[in-house]
Parts: C-alpha cells; sequence; structure tokens
C-alpha cells in the first residue's frame, strides 16, 4: 500500500491547531521537525537523541508532516486540509509560511521511519514518557512510567504545554481527589492523574478517535479501573464538581467555558489550563478572575503558557 506523506512548513504556535486538523482528517499521528530540538539539553540517560541529523530540521519555523493513504479521495482531503490551515488566521494564529508539500512513501519505509523521532524523556520530578516499543529501566524507585503510541493519536506527552500540565497535576492532585481533563486526546493528563492517586478520573474528548486513542492508552498503563473515556463537547452537560479540571487546548476554546470550568470545579478546587501562547496570557488570565478563579501561579516553557487557578 501506498502513503502520501504531507508537509507543512509553520510556526511553533500553529503546531497544535495543525496537528489537530491533519488527526481530524484521517492522520493516525504526526511528526513536528523543530530545530529547537537540536539545542535543547537533556538529561544523559537520554544521550541518544544527540544523534538528530541538523539536516533533517528547517532552519527556521517548524515542519509538521503526517501521512495519509493514496486513495481516491486524497486530492479532496488535502485541499480540505489546506483551506483548514490557512483559515487559523481567523484565530489570530501565525501559520508561517505555510508552505505544503506532497510525496508518496512505501509502507514499510512509513511504518518505521516515524519511530526514530520517539525516544523516553523525563518530563518532571516524577513522570517518565516512555515509546511502547522502547525498553526503559526507572533510573528511581519512585519514578513514574507512562507508556505511549504516539501512533495512536497526534501528541506524545512531550510537548511544553503537556509536560507543564503534568507538572501541574503534580502540584495539584491529591490522594483520592476527582479529577476531570478536558479534551484528553492521547489520555496522558487522565493516566497522570491517575498515578498520582486520583480516586476518579473523567476523560472527555469531542473527536471518536480521540476517546478510541484515550481508552487504549489508559488501559495500556492499567489505570482503567479509575480512568474512564467519554465522547463530550468540553463541560456541556457535566453536572459534578470535582477537585481539579485540566484542560491543554488552544487560548480560545479555553475562553469558551471558564463559566462551566468554574461550576464543575469544588470551592478550593483547581482549573489547569495550557495550549496558550504567550501573547494570549492576560487574556485568559482575566478570563478565569472573571469567572472566580484567583490565579495561583502561571508557568512557562518556550513560547507557551500554563496557569494553575484556585477557586475560590
Amino acid at each position: 500500500m501506498k502513503w502520501s506523506e504531507i508537509s507543512i512548513h509553520t510556526t511553533n504556535e500553529a503546531v497544535e491547531p495543525i496537528s489537530n486538523i491533519l488527526h481530524e482528517a484521517g492522520a493516525s499521528g504526526v511528526v513536528i521537525e523543530d530545530p529547537f530540538e537540536l539545542e535543547k539539553e537533556r538529561e544523559d540517560q537520554f544521550g541518544e537523541i544527540y544523534q538528530l541529523n541538523p539536516d533533517d530540521y528547517p532552519e527556521e519555523g517548524v515542519i509538521v508532516k503526517a501521512y495519509l493513504p493514496v486513495n481516491s479521495f486524497l486530492g479532496e482531503t488535502v485541499e480540505e486540509i489546506k483551506l483548514a490551515i490557512t483559515n487559523l488566521v481567523l484565530f489570530n494564529i501565525d501559520i508561517g509560511l505555510n508552505h505544503v508539500t506532497i510525496s508518496e512513501v512505501n509502507e514499510e519505509e512509513w511504518a518505521t521511519a516515524w519511530k526514530k523521532y520517539y525516544n523516553p524523556v523525563k518530563i518532571s520530578e516524577k513522570f517518565t514518557i516512555v515509546p511502547t516499543w522502547e525498553e526503559y529501566q526507572p533510573v528511581n524507585s519512585d519514578e513514574l512510567i507512562i507508556e505511549l503510541d504516539p501512533g495512536m493519536a497526534f501528541g506524545t506527552g512531550t510537548h511544553p504545554t503537556t509536560v507543564m500540565c503534568i507538572q501541574a497535576l503534580e502540584r495539584t492532585v491529591k490522594k483520592g481527589d476527582q479529577v476531570i481533563d478536558v479534551g484528553t486526546g492521547s489520555g496522558v493528563l487522565s493516566i497522570a492523574a491517575a498515578m498520582l492517586g486520583a480516586e476518579k478520573v473523567t476523560a472527555l474528548d469531542l473527536d471518536e478517535v480521540a476517546v478510541n486513542s484515550a481508552r487504549l492508552n489508559i488501559k495500556l498503563n492499567k489505570v482503567h479501573d479509575i480512568a474512564s473515556v467519554a465522547q463530550n463537547n468540553l463541560l456541556n452537560g457535566i453536572d459534578q464538581q470535582v477537585d481539579v479540571v485540566v484542560a491543554n487546548i488552544l487560548a480560545e476554546v479555553i475562553l469558551l467555558f471558564t463559566e462551566d470550568a468554574a461550576a464543575a470545579v469544588k470551592p478550593g478546587g483547581y482549573f489547569i489550563t495550557s495550549g496558550i501562547i504567550g501573547q494570549k496570557k492576560q487574556m485568559v488570565k482575566d478570563a478565569l478572575e472573571s469567572a472566580g478563579f484567583a490565579i495561583e501561579e502561571t508557568m512557562l516553557m518556550e513560547d507557551w503558557v500554563a496557569i494553575i487557578a484556585k477557586k475560590k
């Protein structure tokens, strides 16, 4: 079977929404070629990361790649992807060069080539993300290992927005807490919350593919007795109150449900938000405070922001 590789030269700001567009178009995963990876400092046990070839990365911007099956609908699908990416400017998202190229690859090449981009990564004091095909021995006895297959859904758990969310969960989730994960994607935040001692975790996503992927990852990490997944639009129809709500999605989407989040969080509980670019930090803060939250901490990583807000 032949596959078509679609490559988009864009910006860091546009990586998450473009990944989502590709995912909704039928791609089972994305490859992100960011030149920052060549300079990022990592701990010695992951020394293999330094073997990355600079020739595989753009001099500026970011390249996002995905793979789609070659069929009679491919041309129409590619045009829909191009239009959806161009329309991101309507949300004030910088899409950069927005240079799109298409090439064909054989299934055998595609099936293994993308795996070279993923290695075990320690993302916080407690958590290490490990691809399912990698052998990894914990360094510390209290280290928590999350196994993920990046091919099952976009998102590998190592993007700055996800890393900050997991670090925020470490600071807020207590044993016995109830947690809602809005826009769960691969389910990584729900898995982390369950491993941190949450009694019940509800993972929500509007996309059916993401729901299925989250269920698989949750079962893979053996927390399916704590975390459950449901298809749902943000917090619509959710009438329970929980200790922590976490949402790693675009700032524009966060603004749509800050009032619902305030209703869903117990007094003294937390609303963790991420996926926010620096320029929109104050906009989100203002909305959270207007909804009845106090900003407890603002986290920064690269060009991204995460906010820990506490309900008054």
